[in-house]
């Protein structure tokens, strides 16, 4: 049994695209807001790993999800050890990406792994980007699309924000939010038979 601790149809999306598919979705509400002076490596590892930690407390009231395995991961998008936020309003998601415009950021995501006797295995992936510089059209037609809100740093790469990227030096999976490589070596590693659903693929 397989379970995913997050409502992310990307995350969903990444999992069954390497042939997983979760049996069940546990989504953590968590307070993501950063500690004083926490780093952007530091938050995205916490998180992941709280994610993990309530999925694994939310499984063990389900008969049908004993022993089962739980991925969790989180993204945080960041300029120096400046962690950008969430955007939920225009106006986050303006500042955000006027400070990523032509210049180099970096994306951290966090992934843990819960094995079915409750220990926890994590991994943090570091990927750096560099935008084009942004013109006022490419701003003001970004944020009427739409689809920055709820995305760490403003924007989306899976989506139209992925013409702004000059350079990605790391793990294109973990800038969408679950590096693929590395979580599925976590799972293999805690014993998860990560080639079964191989031969229904497609």
């Amino acid at each position: 049994m397989l379970v995913l601790a997050s409502a992310s149809p990307r995350r969903l999306a990444l999992l069954e695209q390497a042939g997983l598919k979760p049996d069940a979705l546990l989504p953590a509400d968590l307070d993501e807001t950063p500690l004083k002076g926490e780093r952007p490596r530091d938050l995205s590892r916490r998180l992941a790993r709280q994610k993990a930690e309530a999925a694994r407390e939310g499984a063990k009231s389900r008969a049908d999800l004993e022993g089962c395995y739980i991925v969790a991961a989180d993204t945080v998008v960041a300029v120096g050890r400046r962690i950008l936020p969430k955007a939920e309003i225009v106006d986050e998601a303006a500042a955000c990406l006027r400070l990523l415009s032509g210049r180099a950021h970096r994306v951290y995501t966090g992934v843990a792994v819960v094995a079915p006797n409750g220990t926890i295995r994590d991994r943090i992936v570091e990927t750096r980007l560099r935008f084009k510089r942004l013109t006022n059209e490419d701003l003001e037609m970004y944020l009427a699309s739409g689809e920055w809100r709820g995305k760490a740093g403003g924007y989306a790469i899976q989506g139209i924000a992925g013409s702004f990227v000059i350079k990605l030096v790391g793990s294109y999976t973990g800038v969408v939010g679950l590096p693929l490589y590395e979580t599925v070596n976590l799972l293999g590693g805690e014993g998860f038979p990560i080639r079964f659903g191989w031969m229904n693929v497609g």
